[in-house]
């Protein structure tokens, strides 16, 4: 049940009524008609942008056409009234038993109150994380994670199917890098002193794998040269690091559905099948690109390279697939990867990438572009940095890791449930200050905190009301003589709580799940408000002498309390009952 979308239905409706009736011109586009709360809840419960948005096309002034239609909404059963503001805005009240009614819906839906259709089954692939796997995850990761996870719920819920898929960049030189690097562990495990020169990733989590190859392979590789042992040594370690960072995934809760290998696309014709494909459309030839912004001819030195004209697809200039030593470049297998996204047969592509892959936006979706001959959108999320704090000053350093906090360091400092609330607290493409005081801080300043508070507060209302005998399961709740509910206090709950069908499609529509922490907030903040009301207007307890206005209140607290779940759930985090 979306009460906007019914409200919109209604509006659409009237306005077709008057088309019929002359009162307006017929065939007009009402596509662009919305429903919404209105920017100042003191002007009503809902405003639609109808008589504005319709006037220019119909050659009418606006308040004409909003005086019309109010007249006609204001006649439906549902409606208070129907007022117009200012040049033409039309604001909207409700008769209270909507809202009373809402909360039985709620109690009569349970968890899939606010669940969406309208990603009609589509298949869309959710690319996050896909760190390289030489080392533990960072806390950079931790919020690509929380974003990509909570976006893929977000999604799921609201009617896509969902692929949550890492990449793995193991065709690169950084694998030749860890290779090397565990090399030096694994003569440490053999009583040597290792060389952890310049270049080489410093980090006690390679003793592990200096030890586990000694098992392995016992003294054999001591003192032999590189190519002896280079490409065992690359696909040990990095089998061991996937490990790792799975078991990192797991403990901030994230599932990855598929794990796709960078390395698996070479040698195996996927990198040549591409570019073939792009060549084949016009798009590949052999030039010379313009220098760089910033670079003077003097230093630039000019080389036939071949190119993919992804200017063609929106691109700002032509980007190199092969470098004139005739090798790929890091574009040509990131090509090749999303074109076997789009060979997979999904309808929507979403990457997720650390801020400093900006400049591969525009090429990345000149690609998909052109090898899905524009059926598949590619969206990508950049995720800015995070900025932790600890005792009011920076936190940098990991010893485990050797140059920066990991995530089972977050982890284990805060929980799971902690670090993922609050690394949707800020848009993906805003900086995040983490501070692991403030997120474990009991007050309204916290979100996580608060949030969770307003849960637990409303299970300890149903063990109060169990306690004194009053019955308050779902079933008996939802029958609950809800005409009890009528104090400003309590339709306000009751209207936020329509708010999050409307919510939900809107954050999967954006691909922004933060949006639904900062719902959760207000929904938390008007849930403490009614209840700390009760202190004073004892008429607004949730808890009284009558057994039927106890439970009319208490299921209204109730459906605040289901909505709270879902939206947790979403953001994969788990509920709390009881603050300790």
């Amino acid at each position: 049940m979306n009460l906007f979308t019914e409200l919109r239905s209604l509006v659409i409706a009237e306005l077709g009524a008057m088309a019929e009736a002359g009162t307006l011109p017929a065939g007009l586009d009402t596509s662009a008609v919305a429903v919404e709360p209105p920017r100042d809840p003191a002007h009503g419960d809902m405003a639609t942008n109808a008589a504005m948005v319709l006037a220019k096309p119909a050659g009418m002034q606006p308040r004409a056409i909003a005086e019309a239609l109010a007249a006609r909404l204001a006649a439906d059963p549902r409606v208070a009234s129907a007022e117009v503001a200012g040049p033409g805005f039309l604001n909207l009240r409700l008769q209270p038993v909507v809202w009373q009614g809402l909360v039985k819906t709620v109690l009569q839906t349970g968890a899939d109150y606010g669940r969406s259709t309208i990603g009609g089954g589509a298949k869309v692939n959710v690319e996050f994380v896909s760190a390289n796997p030489t080392g533990p995850m960072h806390v950079g990761h931790v919020r690509g994670a929380v974003v990509g996870d909570a976006l893929s719920n977000l999604l799921a819920f609201a009617g896509w199917q969902v692929t949550r898929e890492y990449y793995i960049n193991d065709g690169g030189a950084q694998v030749d890098v860890l290779a090397r690097s565990a090399y030096e562990r694994y003569r440490e495990a053999n009583g040597l002193e290792p060389e952890i020169r310049e270049g080489l990733y410093p980090g006690d989590y390679l003793i592990p794998v200096g030890e586990a190859l000694k098992a392995k392979y016992g003294a054999s590789l001591i003192d032999q040269p590189e190519s002896v042992w280079l490409a065992d040594v690359r696909e040990f370690a990095t089998e061991m690091m996937m490990a790792m960072i799975r078991e990192d995934l797991a403990a901030l809760g994230v599932t990855m559905d598929v794990f796709s290998s960078e390395k698996a696309l070479y040698g195996t014709g996927q990198i040549e099948a591409a570019i073939d494909t792009l060549r084949g459309m016009g798009l590949i030839y052999e030039g010379v690109l313009e220098p760089p912004k910033g670079k003077t001819l003097e230093d630039w030195e000019p080389r036939q390279q071949t190119l993919f004209r992804s200017t063609a697809h929106g691109d700002d200039v032509d980007r190199p697939v092969k470098k004139s030593d005739g090798s790929w470049t890091y574009f040509a297998p990131d090509i090749a990867y999303h074109f076997n996204k789009v060979q997979r047969g999904f309808d929507q592509l979403i990457d997720i990438f650390g801020a400093d892959h900006g400049g591969y936006v525009k090429r990345m979706k000149a690609a998909v572009s052109a090898l899905s001959g524009g059926r598949v959108p590619l969206d990508i999320k950049l995720i800015q940095l995070v900025k932790l704090f600890k005792n009011g000053e920076p936190f940098k350093m990991s010893k485990r890791a050797g140059t920066f906090v990991t995530l089972r360091d977050v982890v284990e400092m805060v929980g799971a449930d902690v670090t993922r609330f609050v690394m949707l607290t800020r848009k993906n493409d805003m900086a995040l200050d983490f501070d692991f005081d403030k997120v474990l801080e009991q007050s309204k300043d916290n979100p996580v905190f608060y949030v969770q508070y307003a849960n637990a507060r409303i299970n300890s209302v149903l063990r109060k009301a169990r306690e004194a005998g009053v019955a308050v399961d779902d079933a008996t709740l939802a029958v609950a003589d809800m005409t009890q509910l009528v104090h400003p206090a309590e339709i306000a709950l009751t209207a936020k709580l329509a708010e999050w069908p409307r919510l939900v499609e809107i954050a999967a529509k954006g691909n922004e799940p933060h949006r639904v922490a900062f719902y959760l907030y207000e929904l938390a903040s008007d849930l403490h408000g009614l209840w700390n009301r009760g202190n004073d207007e004892p008429a607004l307890r949730f808890i009284q002498d009558d057994v039927a206005v106890t439970q009319a209140k208490i299921a209204l607290a109730r459906a605040a309390g289901v909505v709270i779940c879902a939206g947790l759930a979403i953001l994969g985090v788990t509920p709390v009952e009881e603050m300790r």
